[in-house]
């Protein structure tokens, strides 16, 4: 399906080294990896869903809380277990660090009737899944690492045995979402590992429906966006701003895929900015230290997962204490390097191939424990995608204030930013504005949701006939030019890797929550 319709664009909104840190000493306690035990009774697969992986995280963060071993074993209890690594050979050499996959499935069977209707959940489920990533607890549990892999990754999986027909076949090119239809977490795993050439440590299965009850038992999720979001398929229907989604809000949000043209890659990108506001609101004091909000979070989120055996009461409490400090700034969050949109594959169609070069590093950070992103004093924030090059975008400044020199100094930041401001700043018909305003014709629709990114929290005005020069009037809510963020326009045929820490990514609001 097509992206949301645009208004008119004029011509002048056409489109127009990793360095590595010395290894830290490691601590002196680690926590044991349980070596892998027999196979239990499995429940026949779910099938797939768009972001239930999600929640599973939160368990690591939420055990932090340290309520009690009790409290955590009565959980542990109700994980339905299988066995992710049987038989397995040939496997890659343990890394430090924890590695997790975590994969998503379809609940849909068992959300009422009514949710359904409301969150657009109809249609029969299938026995594959579209969401896996690997998140790396790093050794000293101070940092987590969240790898989204594309389903639509070309990958080739090893000999397996069907799953579902009992067939043996022999390697072939697959989708990667295809892995677990046809041999299940074994043959996910299998393949997910050849790929990387990382280790799994554990494997994590959730499906949706604990994804919902988790959101609305924390109270809600906060999100923004500088540009509404409307997708049909889901009912997702966002105006520019900030949002507290519910459940079946926030399901919406991390299924939608019919918003721009790189559906897959940019709804990674909305999964891992959910995930970093879901350890925002989950690791807060109020959530944490409440023991019956943490019983109450922790049953909704492993509701319906399913678990490696080796992941028990004791990795999650060990990992809990080792997490108490555990926030958004902890963690970063990237998406493994696309070398060829629309790879095409003899009986397979469009895949998304690897960058192997690139992502050969990336795994290779991640065996070595490795930070993705290099801490200094002042390391910006990453750019926001945008619609429409700012270099295209004209402004024109006015002071609402009655502070002299607040215009001045907005149009140089928005100029270092890339916009084409005109550096004549003028007084404004007004000087008691508190809130920053973009005045602009509605025919530049695109050029203004563009300059609202820049200015997070400042009010849209469409101004019919007012042309191509968007006009904003600085308001008492502009302290500085730290105020002003930076923008990058987003190619979607050529999809940048960049990698973000959670708190670059939550909501301002929800930081000073």
């Amino acid at each position: 399906m097509p992206s949301q319709p645009r208004s008119p664009s004029p011509a002048a909104e056409s489109a127009g080294g990793d360095p590595r840190p010395q290894r830290r000493p490691q601590p002196p306690s680690r926590v044991p990896r349980q070596p892998e035990r027999a196979t239990r009774s499995v429940r026949p697969r779910r099938p797939r869903w768009a972001m239930r992986a999600v929640t599973t995280l939160s368990v690591v963060v939420l055990a932090s809380a340290g309520i009690g071993h009790a409290v955590v074993t009565s959980l542990d209890a109700g994980i339905t277990r299988v066995d992710a690594f049987k038989d397995m050979k040939n496997r890659p050499r343990a890394g430090h660090g924890m590695n997790v996959l975590l994969v998503g499935t379809d609940g849909r069977d068992k959300v009422s009737a009514a949710q359904r209707r409301a969150y657009r959940l109809g249609g029969q489920p299938c026995h594959c899944t579209d969401t896996i990533m690997i998140v790396h607890i790093s050794d000293d549990r101070e940092r987590a690492t969240v790898v989204s892999l594309p389903r639509d990754s070309y990958a080739e999986v090893p000999a397996h045995i069907d799953t579902t027909t009992g067939q043996r076949h022999g390697p072939h090119p697959v989708k990667l979402n295809a892995a677990y239809a046809e041999g299940g977490p074994q043959l996910t795993v299998a393949t997910v590992e050849a790929m990387t050439h990382v280790k799994i440590d554990h494997y994590l299965e959730v499906d949706f429906t604990s994804f919902m009850r988790t959101v609305d038992v924390l109270g809600g999720v906060q999100v923004c966006t500088s540009t509404p979001l409307k997708d049909s398929y889901t009912g997702l229907d966002l105006a520019a701003g900030t949002h507290v989604l519910n459940g079946g809000q926030a399901l919406q949000y991390v299924r939608s895929r019919h918003l721009d043209g790189v559906s897959d890659l940019s709804r990674m990108k909305r999964q891992q900015r959910f995930l970093a506001a879901l350890i925002e609101r989950a690791s807060s004091s109020r959530v944490l230290l409440n023991p019956m909000r943490f019983r109450d979070v922790t049953r909704a989120v492993l509701g319906s997962v399913r678990a490696d055996e080796g992941f028990g009461t004791d990795e999650l409490l060990d990992l809990g204490r080792a997490m108490r400090n555990f926030s958004p700034s902890s963690s970063e969050f990237t998406t493994v390097p696309i070398g060829q949109m629309n790879y095409q594959v003899k009986g397979i169609g469009s895949t998304l191939k690897w960058d192997q070069a690139a992502s050969g590093r990336l795994f290779q950070a991640l065996r070595d424990d490795e930070p993705l992103i290099v801490d200094h004093p002042h390391r910006a924030a990453a750019p926001v995608p945008v619609e429409v090059d700012p270099r295209q975008i004209r402004v024109q400044v006015e002071n609402g204030t009655a502070t002299a020199g607040v215009a001045k100094r907005l149009d140089a930041a928005l100029a270092a930013g890339g916009f084409a401001a005109n550096h004549q700043p003028v007084p404004a018909a007004v000087h008691d504005a508190e809130r920053t305003v973009i005045s602009y014709d509605p025919r530049w629709d695109r050029s203004a949701r563009s300059l609202g990114a820049a200015l997070p929290g400042s009010e849209l005005r469409a101004v019919p006939g007012l042309g191509p020069v968007m006009k904003v009037t600085a308001g008492a809510d502009f302290q500085d030019i730290r105020k002003v963020h930076k923008v990058k326009l987003e190619d979607p045929g050529k999809p940048e890797q960049s990698v973000v820490r959670g708190n670059e990514v939550v909501c301002p609001e929800a930081q000073r929550a």
